[in-house]
C-alpha cells in the first residue's frame, strides 16, 4: 500500500485497452487512474493528483472504470465527486460526461449520487451505477439527460425491480445487462434497454 508507481491504495476498478496493451487501474484511495504495459511493474499517472477533490484536475475515489478506444480516453465514476468524468489521455482535466461538477449529489435525471461503475455499449451509450440512488442510468450517446433503466430512484427493496446498493455492471453480446445487487447479496439480470 502505498502512492509511488509501483504502489496501489485500494484499488477498485480496472478496464484493459487491448488495442493498446495497456492496463488500466482506479486507485481509489489514491484518488487516480494509473496505467500498467504489459508486463511492467510500474505504472504511469493518467489522471488525478493524488489529493482528493471536484478541481478538473483531481478525482475523488474513482471507481469504476472504462476505456473509450473511439476517443482514446478513460471514462471514470468518481464516487465522492458524484460524477462520471471523460479524461482524454492527452489531456490534463477531465470533462463532465453525468452528475455536476462541484460535487454535490442529487435524485434528478441530471443527477448522481455515489457512482460506482460505468460502461459503453458498441454505440458509446453510456450506463451508470447510481449507487446511492439505487438505480442503473442510461445515456444515449452525445446526450446529457439520463433515463433510469433499472431500480428506482431512492427506493430500497428485494423484488425484482429494485435494488439495495447496486455496485457494479456487465453487458454481454445481446447488451443485455448484469448488476450486482450488493446488499441484497444477488446478481440481477435486464433484458437490453
Amino acid at each position: 500500500m502505498g502512492n509511488s508507481t509501483y504502489q496501489l491504495n485500494l484499488p477498485y476498478g480496472l478496464t484493459y485497452g487491448q488495442e493498446y496493451n495497456i492496463l488500466f487501474v482506479a486507485d481509489t484511495d489514491n484518488h487516480r487512474v494509473m496505467k500498467y504495459l504489459h508486463s511492467n511493474l510500474n505504472g504511469t499517472l493518467v489522471c488525478g493528483n493524488n489529493s482528493p477533490g471536484t478541481n478538473r484536475t483531481q478525482l475523488w475515489y474513482p471507481r469504476g472504470i472504462t476505456f473509450d478506444q473511439s476517443t482514446n480516453s478513460v471514462l471514470i465514476a468518481n464516487y465522492r465527486a458524484h460524477n462520471v468524468v471523460r479524461w482524454v489521455l492527452s489531456d490534463t482535466e477531465w470533462s463532465i460526461i453525468a452528475g455536476n461538477s462541484n460535487g454535490i449529489n442529487g435524485i434528478s435525471s441530471s443527477s448522481l449520487y455515489y457512482p460506482t461503475d460505468v460502461k459503453l455499449d458498441p454505440m458509446n451509450n453510456i450506463y451508470i451505477v447510481d449507487q446511492g440512488n439505487h438505480r442503473i442510468q442510461f445515456l444515449s450517446a452525445g446526450q446529457l439527460n439520463a433515463t433510469s433503466i433499472a431500480g428506482k430512484t431512492g427506493q430500497v427493496g428485494i423484488n425484482s425491480t429494485l435494488f439495495n446498493s447496486p455496485n457494479a455492471l456487465a453487458l454481454d453480446n445481446q447488451l443485455n445487462l448484469y448488476v450486482v445487487d450488493w446488499y441484497n447479496s444477488r446478481i440481477q439480470k435486464f433484458l437490453r434497454y
